[in-house]
């Protein structure tokens, strides 16, 4: 493997995130700004939101409100994979990445870096069976989310060479300035995902020394599966991964279910997950009952969750817990 020569003023080794060394669990926000967002920074949570939320699809241009409690959260940023698949089966091609996101690399990336999140995700094509209806598919989707991820950073060491042109403009600034993202792993069974892990290392290699190991990679397609199953189920994905990440990486697991906490917790590469869980239960449950799904209700129902959760993510051993 051939090392890239970096030009004169580029940064080298750069970390992709800032990694918790406890298990983190972020709450899922599905709005910009408001109450929601509010009770989180009340509360204190860790948080995820959607690059969807704050996209105009009539201007085509990401808009920030004038201030947002979530810029005072522990923020991180998703690509908003699942609901683009959504958007492209239902309109078909779109202006964007891949014909398949509503925006373009360079205003995904101009938004992202400047968001002031701790990470945020590479765009990534999800594989869950409603989505992706055959194995075709599924592969094709692996595939081009390696290739989405070499987009991504195609593009950002682009823009580093721009900056570097500017003498007044040191590298530590650069890498402040725009950081690289957080790669994702895709599939449905365990070996989508040692599949997708190959090309993840493969495209993440070509660019040392620029990029250091990735600090944090996530794991995608995980909200809407089975935890059992030998062959596609969350703990055996997390099995067959266990010992094959670069050395000193971790992982997110974008959308875990509640009942998987108690057992991720115990394994120490897993560093946080998110759950929107919460708002989906306080919709049903306002149906059952009959009324209207108050912010009210949404609020409590964040907090009986993250409450919850933070009781099944306390590690009491310190050690790791075998998953087989």
């Amino acid at each position: 493997k051939l090392q890239l020569e970096l030009p004169p003023g580029l940064p080298r080794g750069q970390s992709n995130a800032h990694v918790p060394e406890e298990l983190m669990m972020r709450v899922g926000i599905p709005h910009r700004s408001g109450k929601l967002a509010f009770h989180a920074f009340d509360k204190g949570y860790p948080v995820m939101v959607s690059a969807n939320a704050f996209w105009d699809s009539k201007r085509h241009c990401f808009m920030r409100p004038a201030a947002s409690d979530l810029e005072e959260c522990d923020t991180a940023l998703d690509s908003a994979g699942f609901s683009a698949m959504w958007l492209w089966k239902k309109r078909g091609v779109q202006r964007g990445i891949a014909g398949i996101y509503p925006w373009t690399y360079a205003e995904y990336l101009d938004f992202a870096t400047s968001f002031g999140a701790s990470w945020y995700a590479q765009p990534d094509l999800c594989c869950e069976p409603e989505i992706a209806e055959d194995r075709d598919a599924v592969d094709y989707r692996i595939r081009a989310t390696a290739t989405l991820l070499e987009g991504c950073l195609q593009v950002l060491y682009h823009w580093h060479n721009l900056l570097a042109r500017d003498r007044d403009c040191p590298a530590s600034v650069i890498a402040r300035l725009l950081p690289p993202p957080v790669p994702v792993l895709q599939g449905w069974s365990v070996g989508d995902f040692l599949h997708s892990l190959e090309l993840l290392n493969a495209v993440w290699s070509r660019w040392t020394p620029w990029l250091a190991p990735p600090r944090l990679i996530g794991i995608g397609s995980v909200c809407r599966r089975n935890l059992h199953d030998p062959e596609h189920g969350l703990f055996a994905v997390l099995e067959a991964l266990d010992g094959r990440l670069p050395p000193g990486t971790r992982a997110h697991l974008f959308g875990v279910k509640g009942a998987a906490l108690s057992r991720v917790q115990d394994i120490p590469w897993v560093a946080s997950a998110d759950s929107m869980a919460y708002d989906f239960g306080a919709r049903v449950d306002a149906r059952s009952a009959g009324v209207r799904n108050s912010i009210e209700r949404r609020r409590q129902a964040m907090s009986r969750w993250m409450d919850a959760a933070a009781l099944r993510t306390t590690r009491t051993t310190g050690l790791a817990m075998p998953l087989s």
